[in-house]
Protein backbone atom coordinates (compact mmCIF):
# COMPACT_ATOMS: atom_id res chain seq x y z
CA UNK A 1 0.00 0.00 0.00
CA UNK A 2 1.32 3.74 -0.62
CA UNK A 3 1.80 5.48 2.39
CA UNK A 4 -0.07 9.06 3.05
CA UNK A 5 3.05 10.50 2.95
CA UNK A 6 3.58 10.07 -0.54
CA UNK A 7 0.37 11.34 -1.62
CA UNK A 8 0.04 15.00 0.71
CA UNK A 9 2.42 17.12 -0.97
CA UNK A 10 1.04 20.34 -1.92
CA UNK A 11 3.08 20.94 -4.52
CA UNK A 12 2.26 17.80 -6.47
CA UNK A 13 -1.46 18.63 -6.90
CA UNK A 14 -3.39 21.23 -8.11
CA UNK A 15 -5.33 23.91 -6.05
CA UNK A 16 -9.07 23.70 -5.19
CA UNK A 17 -9.37 26.70 -7.46
CA UNK A 18 -7.50 24.91 -10.06
CA UNK A 19 -9.70 21.32 -9.20
CA UNK A 20 -13.36 23.32 -9.80
CA UNK A 21 -11.83 24.91 -13.23
CA UNK A 22 -10.37 21.36 -14.37
CA UNK A 23 -13.53 19.74 -13.40
CA UNK A 24 -16.08 22.15 -15.55
CA UNK A 25 -14.83 20.17 -18.66
CA UNK A 26 -16.14 17.56 -20.33
CA UNK A 27 -15.66 13.94 -18.34
CA UNK A 28 -14.73 11.86 -21.63
CA UNK A 29 -11.44 14.29 -21.44
CA UNK A 30 -11.41 14.41 -17.81
CA UNK A 31 -11.68 10.71 -17.02
CA UNK A 32 -8.42 9.28 -18.04
CA UNK A 33 -6.48 12.62 -16.77
CA UNK A 34 -7.99 12.10 -13.03
CA UNK A 35 -6.32 8.52 -12.46
CA UNK A 36 -4.20 9.06 -9.36
CA UNK A 37 -6.25 11.59 -7.79
CA UNK A 38 -6.95 10.88 -3.93
CA UNK A 39 -10.20 11.57 -2.55
CA UNK A 40 -10.60 11.33 1.09
CA UNK A 41 -14.15 11.97 3.20
CA UNK A 42 -13.55 12.76 6.96
CA UNK A 43 -16.24 11.32 9.62
CA UNK A 44 -16.22 11.23 12.78
CA UNK A 45 -14.60 7.48 13.12
CA UNK A 46 -12.17 9.11 10.91
CA UNK A 47 -10.40 9.81 7.36
CA UNK A 48 -10.41 7.38 4.55
CA UNK A 49 -8.46 8.11 1.58
CA UNK A 50 -8.12 6.45 -1.71
CA UNK A 51 -6.33 6.86 -5.01
CA UNK A 52 -8.40 6.46 -7.89
CA UNK A 53 -7.50 3.57 -10.93
CA UNK A 54 -10.38 3.37 -12.31
CA UNK A 55 -12.94 5.64 -13.55
CA UNK A 56 -15.98 5.58 -16.24
CA UNK A 57 -17.40 8.82 -17.69
CA UNK A 58 -20.92 9.76 -18.49
CA UNK A 59 -22.50 12.43 -20.31
CA UNK A 60 -25.87 14.03 -20.65
CA UNK A 61 -29.32 13.69 -21.94
CA UNK A 62 -30.71 12.31 -25.33
CA UNK A 63 -31.61 15.90 -26.76
CA UNK A 64 -28.65 17.61 -25.65
CA UNK A 65 -25.13 18.06 -27.41
CA UNK A 66 -23.56 15.30 -25.94
CA UNK A 67 -26.10 12.44 -25.42
CA UNK A 68 -25.19 9.62 -23.56
CA UNK A 69 -27.93 6.36 -23.51
CA UNK A 70 -25.76 4.42 -20.68
CA UNK A 71 -26.59 7.91 -18.32
CA UNK A 72 -28.70 8.48 -15.56
CA UNK A 73 -29.52 11.34 -17.28
CA UNK A 74 -30.27 10.63 -20.17
CA UNK A 75 -33.75 10.93 -19.82
CA UNK A 76 -33.60 14.30 -18.23
CA UNK A 77 -33.88 15.77 -15.05
CA UNK A 78 -35.07 14.07 -12.25
CA UNK A 79 -34.90 14.32 -8.15
CA UNK A 80 -32.66 11.31 -8.41
CA UNK A 81 -30.17 12.92 -10.23
CA UNK A 82 -30.93 16.67 -10.61
CA UNK A 83 -26.86 16.86 -9.00
CA UNK A 84 -25.97 15.50 -12.43
CA UNK A 85 -26.91 19.01 -13.72
CA UNK A 86 -25.62 20.83 -11.20
CA UNK A 87 -21.97 22.87 -10.42
CA UNK A 88 -18.99 20.71 -10.97
CA UNK A 89 -16.70 19.57 -8.34
CA UNK A 90 -20.01 18.21 -6.63
CA UNK A 91 -20.35 14.73 -5.17
CA UNK A 92 -23.99 12.45 -6.99
CA UNK A 93 -24.27 9.20 -5.17
CA UNK A 94 -27.11 6.48 -6.10
CA UNK A 95 -28.31 3.60 -4.58
CA UNK A 96 -28.90 0.47 -6.55
CA UNK A 97 -29.83 -2.93 -6.59
CA UNK A 98 -31.16 -2.32 -3.21
CA UNK A 99 -28.11 -2.55 -1.13
CA UNK A 100 -25.50 -0.53 -3.23
CA UNK A 101 -24.09 3.10 -2.99
CA UNK A 102 -22.27 3.79 -5.85
CA UNK A 103 -20.24 7.63 -6.13
CA UNK A 104 -19.35 9.78 -8.58
CA UNK A 105 -17.49 13.23 -9.61
CA UNK A 106 -20.31 15.80 -10.92
CA UNK A 107 -18.33 17.51 -13.51
CA UNK A 108 -19.25 19.43 -17.00
CA UNK A 109 -20.70 23.59 -16.58
CA UNK A 110 -23.57 23.60 -14.60
CA UNK A 111 -26.54 22.95 -15.97
CA UNK A 112 -25.38 19.98 -18.30
CA UNK A 113 -25.36 17.24 -17.03
CA UNK A 114 -22.04 14.89 -16.74
CA UNK A 115 -20.37 12.79 -13.98
CA UNK A 116 -17.53 10.44 -13.31
CA UNK A 117 -18.31 6.97 -11.81
CA UNK A 118 -15.39 6.41 -8.95
CA UNK A 119 -15.06 2.45 -10.08
CA UNK A 120 -11.99 1.34 -7.78
CA UNK A 121 -9.40 2.96 -5.73
CA UNK A 122 -5.80 2.06 -3.48
CA UNK A 123 -6.49 3.06 -0.13
CA UNK A 124 -3.42 5.61 1.00
CA UNK A 125 -4.44 6.38 4.19
CA UNK A 126 -7.19 4.76 6.88
CA UNK A 127 -6.33 1.28 6.07
CA UNK A 128 -7.86 0.25 9.56
CA UNK A 129 -11.00 1.93 9.43
CA UNK A 130 -11.90 0.72 5.37
CA UNK A 131 -10.82 -2.91 6.49
CA UNK A 132 -13.47 -2.17 9.64
CA UNK A 133 -16.23 -1.17 6.60
CA UNK A 134 -15.12 -4.20 4.75
CA UNK A 135 -14.22 -7.07 6.32
CA UNK A 136 -15.12 -9.65 3.80
CA UNK A 137 -11.99 -7.98 1.73
CA UNK A 138 -9.38 -10.92 1.60
CA UNK A 139 -6.37 -8.27 1.03
CA UNK A 140 -5.79 -4.73 0.35
CA UNK A 141 -6.20 -4.45 -3.29
CA UNK A 142 -10.03 -5.49 -2.67
CA UNK A 143 -10.80 -2.74 -0.86
CA UNK A 144 -12.19 -0.83 -2.91
CA UNK A 145 -12.09 -2.95 -5.81
CA UNK A 146 -15.90 -2.07 -7.53
CA UNK A 147 -17.58 1.62 -6.94
CA UNK A 148 -19.86 -0.11 -3.80
CA UNK A 149 -16.76 -0.99 -1.95
CA UNK A 150 -15.06 1.93 -2.71
CA UNK A 151 -17.93 4.24 -1.85
CA UNK A 152 -18.24 1.81 1.98
CA UNK A 153 -14.41 2.80 2.40
CA UNK A 154 -15.38 6.42 2.07
CA UNK A 155 -18.69 5.75 4.06
CA UNK A 156 -20.18 7.96 1.19
CA UNK A 157 -24.26 7.23 0.87
CA UNK A 158 -27.05 9.56 -0.70
CA UNK A 159 -26.96 11.69 1.90
CA UNK A 160 -23.86 13.25 0.89
CA UNK A 161 -24.91 14.14 -2.43
CA UNK A 162 -24.83 17.73 -3.38
CA UNK A 163 -21.83 17.76 -1.12
CA UNK A 164 -18.43 19.76 -2.22
CA UNK A 165 -15.81 17.54 -3.01
CA UNK A 166 -13.39 20.22 -2.24
CA UNK A 167 -14.92 21.10 1.44
CA UNK A 168 -14.75 19.45 4.42
CA UNK A 169 -15.65 16.74 5.69
CA UNK A 170 -14.47 15.81 1.84
CA UNK A 171 -11.21 16.22 -0.46
CA UNK A 172 -10.21 16.28 -3.70
CA UNK A 173 -6.62 16.34 -4.53
CA UNK A 174 -5.82 15.92 -8.85
CA UNK A 175 -2.06 15.82 -9.76
CA UNK A 176 -0.57 18.42 -11.99
CA UNK A 177 -0.13 16.12 -14.49
CA UNK A 178 -3.64 16.25 -14.92
CA UNK A 179 -3.55 19.48 -17.23
CA UNK A 180 -0.92 17.52 -19.76
CA UNK A 181 -1.70 13.93 -19.28
CA UNK A 182 -3.01 11.75 -15.83
CA UNK A 183 -2.50 8.56 -14.50
CA UNK A 184 0.61 7.56 -12.67
CA UNK A 185 4.07 7.41 -13.56
CA UNK A 186 5.11 4.15 -15.25
CA UNK A 187 1.77 3.14 -15.61
CA UNK A 188 -0.33 2.86 -19.05
CA UNK A 189 -4.09 3.62 -19.08
CA UNK A 190 -6.54 1.60 -21.29
CA UNK A 191 -9.70 2.29 -21.74
CA UNK A 192 -12.76 -0.11 -23.12
CA UNK A 193 -16.62 -0.67 -22.49
CA UNK A 194 -18.45 0.39 -19.65
CA UNK A 195 -19.06 -2.24 -16.98
CA UNK A 196 -22.56 -3.69 -15.93
CA UNK A 197 -24.10 -0.75 -18.36
CA UNK A 198 -27.36 -2.26 -20.57
CA UNK A 199 -27.78 -1.35 -24.22
CA UNK A 200 -26.14 0.25 -26.43
CA UNK A 201 -23.91 2.47 -23.62
CA UNK A 202 -22.52 0.05 -22.54
CA UNK A 203 -21.31 -0.95 -26.42
CA UNK A 204 -17.97 -0.87 -27.92
CA UNK A 205 -19.48 2.59 -29.65
CA UNK A 206 -18.68 3.90 -25.88
CA UNK A 207 -15.04 3.34 -24.64
CA UNK A 208 -15.61 5.39 -21.84
CA UNK A 209 -14.35 3.28 -18.94
CA UNK A 210 -10.75 3.82 -18.01
CA UNK A 211 -7.99 2.48 -15.96
CA UNK A 212 -4.59 2.09 -15.20
CA UNK A 213 -3.18 -1.50 -16.53
CA UNK A 214 -1.65 -3.72 -13.88
CA UNK A 215 -3.09 -2.31 -11.34
CA UNK A 216 -4.41 -4.93 -9.04
CA UNK A 217 -7.42 -2.78 -7.42
CA UNK A 218 -9.14 -2.60 -10.94
CA UNK A 219 -12.23 -4.70 -11.22
CA UNK A 220 -13.12 -7.01 -13.36
CA UNK A 221 -14.76 -6.34 -16.39
CA UNK A 222 -18.18 -7.78 -16.58
CA UNK A 223 -20.85 -7.05 -19.40
CA UNK A 224 -24.61 -6.04 -18.55
CA UNK A 225 -27.38 -9.40 -17.59
CA UNK A 226 -29.56 -10.27 -20.58
CA UNK A 227 -33.16 -9.02 -19.06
Amino acid sequence: MIESADVTREEDFLSPAEVRDLLSGDPVDLAPRLLGSVISHTTPEGTVAIRLTELEAYRGERDSEFPDPGAHSFRGKTARNAAMFGPPAHLYCYFTYGMHYCANLVCGPEGRASGILMRAGVVVEGAALAESRRPAARKESELARGPARLATCLALTTADTGADLLAPPLNLQVPRSALTGGGVDGLTVLAGPRVGVSGAGGSLEYPWRFWLDGEPSVSVYRPAKAR
